[in-house]
């Protein structure tokens, strides 16, 4: 079925046609008309299936058809995880609204940029708003925002933001919303708590499961290959020395080692940085941009780059630690073989790596062939794991005994 079918006025199929979006993804092909029927869906959908676009295009219809006279009023609300998909989003938005004749007032609210710029942006008017939950529960602090209006609201990445601690904020900014709204969910996975949430938002939304994930992995081209941990590094130069990729992304374990790295890489001749939390917004807009244009060929990143970003045409993902949940494998993978290419999806073992990277398997139903590279063969053993002694029964102090002496200590 073709976007021109789903219902969307000629100025947005304008718009779709201007970026090349002919046919709708399975998400967008069911999540498009509930949407433009004033259904709450509650969608399970992975990264890169298409779902931004299957909540903006109806969303922006919807707008257009409902806009009220004078001042702009918020009348949708959408909250993501990170500051680089609120960013994305917002500029999702404005794309597909460019070719209306009245356009949307579009303000991304994030941390890490000046408060006073978005507060003047929000004061001046506009239609929607893109926000992570903790710089727009500063504003609600401050009383400078008003959500009386909002038709629509948007949980996008939901279960991500469990990660965060996000249940009590989403309970504030529920209290500003009005009761009479439609609700769009969506999340890669649904755990009690995300389902816990889910009902508190809505009782009655249509769910909508989309299995993307097994055609994307499907080709993506993943190895495993042993190697020492201190031979990661030359292993991976060697590796990028002798393949043609263009656009290659590093999952690190912490933003720590993302910067050493990519320091030393940059002393060999790579043009490298790295990606994290740590940065300032200034950076890490610039750091994403210059990525995307080609400016940089080796991204050393955190998990903050595994979802929601909307990266093309990276050749080759490097599991160079390995992520701690088996869950965000696929996620990291699917960082490249998007949009029906083809990609490389690497991930470093050592002797300790080994369980785990098992269970990963497990869990991802896969079983790889593991791989060695001459010069960087995996060598000696894994190390034994050393049992701690045995408990002294008796030994341990009661908390009644530690409680006495406290009393003890305080009084004499």
């Amino acid at each position: 079925m073709p976007f021109s079918k789903l219902n969307l006025r000629p100025q947005i199929q304008q718009a779709l046609a201007v970026n090349h979006y002919v046919i709708p993804t399975a998400i967008q092909e069911k999540v498009i008309p509930l949407v433009l029927e004033g259904k709450d869906v509650l969608a399970q959908a992975q990264t890169g299936s298409g779902k931004s676009a299957s909540f903006v295009l109806p969303l922006l219809e919807l707008w257009i058809q409902n806009k009220g006279e004078g001042k702009a009023k918020i009348k949708v609300l959408v909250l993501t995880p990170t500051r680089e998909l609120t960013v994305q989003v917002a500029e999702t938005f404005r794309v597909f609204g460019e070719s209306l004749h009245v356009r949307p007032k579009v303000v991304s609210i994030i941390g890490g940029e000046r408060i006073g710029e978005q507060l003047y942006d929000i004061q001046q008017g506009c239609d929607i708003v893109v926000a992570t939950s903790g710089r727009l529960l500063d504003i609600i602090a401050k009383k400078q925002i008003n959500l009386s209006h909002v038709k629509h609201f948007v949980l996008d990445e939901a279960d991500k933001m469990l990660d965060l601690g996000f249940a009590e904020e989403l309970e504030l900014v529920l209290n500003e919303l009005p009761n009479q709204r439609q609700n769009l969910l969506f999340s890669a996975t649904y755990p009690p708590k995300m389902q816990v949430i889910a009902s508190r938002i809505t009782q009655h939304a249509v769910e909508v499961s989309i299995e993307a994930e097994a055609p994307t992995v499907a080709k993506i081209s993943q190895r495993a290959i042993e190697v020492n941990r201190e031979n990661r590094g030359p292993l991976l130069r060697h590796l990028l020395n002798k393949n043609p990729w263009e656009l290659v992304l590093v999952f690190m374990a912490n933003k720590r080692a993302s910067d050493n790295i990519a320091e030393k890489f940059r002393k060999h001749g790579f043009s490298a940085e790295s990606f994290h939390g740590a940065l300032n917004q200034d950076d890490r807009t610039w750091t994403l941009d210059a990525f995307k244009a080609r400016k940089i060929r080796i991204l050393f990143a955190t998990d903050i780059a595994a979802r929601g970003l909307d990266i093309n045409d990276v050749n080759c993902v490097v599991n160079f630690d390995l992520p701690r949940s088996p869950e965000d494998y696929i996620h990291r993978i699917g960082r490249t073989g998007r949009a029906g290419k083809e990609g490389v999806a690497i991930s470093f073992i050592d002797h300790v790596d080994k369980a785990h990277f098992a269970l990963i398997e497990k869990r991802s139903s896969i079983s790889l062939p593991k791989e060695q590279i001459e010069g960087f063969e995996l060598v000696g053993e894994a190390p034994l794991k050393e049992k701690g002694s045995a408990p002294v029964k008796g030994k341990r102090k009661s908390k009644k005994d530690k409680l006495r002496e406290k009393a003890q200590k305080e009084n004499g």
